[in-house]
């Protein structure tokens, strides 16, 4: 029997889209996203207070009007179909504004 690695599964999410959080109400914008989850045993325990699975995509998210990031389970986050902006010192470093309210990486790269 040969070894199967899990496959990652596709992101429902994608970098630049504005998201909201079901449970602490924040809207955001994701800049980056993780296929599974890719923090420390020690981060989890401390901050996956709903105990999300490691094994579905995570994201990256400026929070409107703060300067803070967060990093969040998929199964936590819900479109924000509300195109209004999203306000972070960050956003104009990583993003740009695209048509139909979301926002497409600067680098292109990507």
């Amino acid at each position: 029997m040969k070894d199967e690695k899990p496959q990652a599964l596709a992101a429902e999410f994608s970098i630049g889209q504005i998201v909201h959080h079901k449970l602490f109400g924040y809207r955001g914008v994701i800049f980056d996203v993780d296929p599974v989850f890719a923090g420390s045993d020690a981060w989890y325990a401390q901050n996956s207070k709903t105990r999300s699975p490691r094994d579905k995509p995570w994201y990256h998210v400026l929070v409107h009007d703060t300067s803070s990031t967060t990093y969040v389970a998929e199964r936590n986050l819900e479109r924000d179909d509300s195109c209004d902006p999203v306000r972070h010192p960050l956003l104009d470093h990583v993003l740009e504004r695209a048509r139909g309210g979301n926002y497409r990486s600067r680098d292109r790269s990507n």
